[in-house]
């Protein structure tokens, strides 16, 4: 049978009603191959799947059933198998937005373990990824689209040792279009599975929920991608207990605009829609980037009867300049958001303007995507990121001086690492090492999330671990002075970072996008700041303007990319200093690991006398020359 909830969850007890029941009997299907199989069979010709080919909500879509979709993911799956891939092989993929994305998280999750890649990662990057998970195929979007796909596809081919197949999606009959040819040395995916059974598993494999699912690398939002394990057990989990927690039932209908090589849109996303027999909109290749997309946004909400809006703050922060222009959008019973903390005047101004209370949930790769979530009809303030999930456990632990955490628990109310426990905690990445930094001795899994718990037993989040701005010792919650500047009528969103600093180790400073058509400077905006922020430790050195907010693919507010400009800033001041009275000479900075490397123009003695300036700063600093081209441009 498809996942139903159990009860309405309004506070914990209705959680802990829930775990009343043992959780082999609430839960029977073992993998998401049977997930898929026990909606086929439940609800047959209803829609599962509706793609967008255009933002325009006149255009007539493409639709996939449950039978259809089911159908489809056994014959990837079989034809997979065809060639030569076991329970134990990686399929990597590299797609936008499509139904074909959906064949090779499941097909290859039936036939091996599928590999989920961000198609704006570099080329060196997601080549380490493949061959770290030994991917013995690639998918690939058949034509360039906006990340270069087809040409980045057939680089890695060359590129990565073992690679044994690269089977392309056809955008012609993916967009509802006519066939290309497929280039020489690739297969078509279409006509790979077309003449495969689509009633069974050739390969007759049982799947268990201990096995492997997929391997998902991390968001990299702090620092460099690892490669976590799912398995199918972790991931039939979370899609039960977000079924459980937001009261998902058949009527309803979702708009996933996350991409699908990111957790949040394969499990708390499609995976809980397509356990629970809902339909699930698609909208476009582009998803949530295409203009055309959030500029009628409201409008297809209202023409596809979307009862469910889910996004990161910075996609709703754009939505919210959208005007509805009489679009009818009552049907939405449930706004949902996470990723990122939601600043709490976001959150006021998308209830005043369309009536809906955003609601927060807090998940990671390394969680297969959900660690608590505030169901529907419970409110809460911006950071309350809701109930933990049932059989599962939240703990509270006092954090260090430098922010790492300790064995003694907080008390209630006070902030600390969120340590977690639960059926859906990966078994660990595919690196030893880093799988031993993630869990505590006890076996809690370090979230990495700083929050409390209140006496109801809901979670308040206050920012990530290594978001804290440690001043002298002081532990600095960036979203003190987010929530400031968020009040100014001309900012749009805002992050604030540690810069680092000789003296205190790190100091405050702010960088900010504004709203469309706004204006204000950035002395206007630092003395705003500083009058918001009651803490003297806590005002910003500095607020810049940027004209777009550093963001990952989905949407995630990217601090290392701000700490590199903060620190490409105090290069360049020392770069002007040493200089002095002349111009200064080219400069630019990377992040290289943990530490960066400053890469300037000028002599060796310069760059000797730079080196000298940055070395007391904390971070590791490598000082080289700038290539001559760049000193040029």
């Amino acid at each position: 049978m498809p996942f139903v909830p159990m009860r309405q969850v309004r506070s914990l007890a209705d959680v802990e009603a829930i775990e009343a029941i043992p959780l082999e009997k609430a839960i029977k299907p073992a993998s998401t191959y049977e997930i898929l199989a026990d909606s086929a069979r439940a609800f047959g010709d209803k829609t599962a799947l509706t793609f967008l080919r255009t933002g325009d909500p006149a255009d007539a879509p493409i639709r996939w059933s449950y039978a259809e979709l089911f159908a489809n993911v056994t014959r990837t799956a079989n034809a997979l198998h065809a060639l030569g891939i076991g329970p134990n092989d990686a399929v990597a993929f590299l797609l936008p937005g499509c139904l074909e994305a959906h064949l090779a998280l499941w097909g290859a999750e039936a036939a091996g373990v599928t590999q989920p890649l961000n198609p704006l990662l570099t080329d060196d990057k997601l080549a380490d990824l493949m061959r770290a998970a030994g991917a013995k195929a690639l998918i690939a979007w058949g034509d360039e689209a906006e990340a270069g796909y087809w040409s980045k596809a057939r680089r890695l081919f060359e590129a990565v040792e073992g690679l044994a197949h690269l089977i392309r999606v056809d955008p012609g009959p993916a967009l509802g279009g006519d066939p290309t040819p497929t280039p020489e040395g690739a297969l078509d995916l279409r006509a790979l599975i077309a003449d495969q059974p689509a009633d069974r598993l050739v390969s007759g494999r049982v799947i268990r929920p201990e096995d492997t699912a997929a391997y998902f690398h991390t968001g990299g939002t702090t620092g460099a991608p690892k490669l976590a394990r799912h398995t199918h057990g972790g991931q039939v989990f979370t899609a039960w207990a977000c079924v459980q927690m937001q009261g998902v039932t058949e009527r309803d209908v979702t708009i996933n605009g996350y991409p699908l090589f990111h957790v949040a849109g394969v499990l708390p996303a499609s995976l809980t829609s397509l356990s629970a027999g809902l339909e699930m909109v698609i909208p476009t290749t582009g998803l949530l980037r295409n203009r055309e997309v959030l500029r009628n946004y409201w409008k297809l909400a209202e023409k596809y009867g979307a009862t469910a809006l889910s996004a990161v703050p910075t996609v709703l922060a754009a939505l919210a300049d959208v005007p509805l222009e009489g679009a009818d959008v009552s049907r939405i019973r449930y706004c949902r958001t996470g990723a990122a903390p939601l600043p709490p005047e976001l959150a006021a101004r998308f209830e005043r303007q369309f009536g809906l209370h955003v609601h927060e949930s807090l998940g990671m790769t390394e969680t297969h995507g959900i660690v608590s979530i505030r169901p529907p009809g419970l409110r809460g303030p911006a950071g309350c990121v809701g109930l933990r999930l049932p059989h599962s456990r939240i703990r509270i632990a006092r954090l260090d001086a430098e922010g790492a955490p300790t064995a003694e628990e907080a008390a209630p109310g006070e902030a600390g690492m969120i340590l977690f426990k639960a059926p859906n905690v990966f078994p660990g990445y595919l690196d030893p090492a880093a799988t031993a930094k993630a869990f505590d001795a006890d076996g809690w899994l370090i979230t990495g999330d700083v929050g409390y718990l209140d006496e109801a037993g809901l979670l308040h989040l206050a920012g990530r671990a290594k978001d804290l701005i440690i001043r002298s010792g002081h532990n600095i919650d960036p979203r003190v002075i987010e929530e400031a500047l968020d009040k100014h009528p001309a900012v749009r969103i805002s992050a604030a970072v540690g810069a680092p600093d000789a003296y205190a180790g790190e100091l405050p400073v702010a960088y900010v996008e504004l709203a469309p058509g706004a204006e204000a400077s950035e002395e206007e905006l630092l003395e705003f700041a500083r009058a918001h922020v009651d803490e003297p430790p806590a005002r910003p050195r500095w607020v810049e303007i940027l004209p777009a907010m550093a963001t990952t693919n989905v949407g995630k507010i990217f601090k290392p990319e701000l700490r590199r400009r903060a620190l490409e800033r105090i290069a360049r001041e020392t770069l002007a200093e040493l200089t002095a009275p002349n111009p200064a000479p080219a400069l630019e900075v990377e992040m290289e690991g943990e530490g960066y490397v400053v890469r300037a123009a000028g002599d060796e003695a310069l760059r000797a006398r730079v080196a000298k300036a940055l070395a007391p700063l904390p971070p590791r600093i490598r000082v080289e020359p700038l290539p001559a081209a760049a000193a040029a441009g």
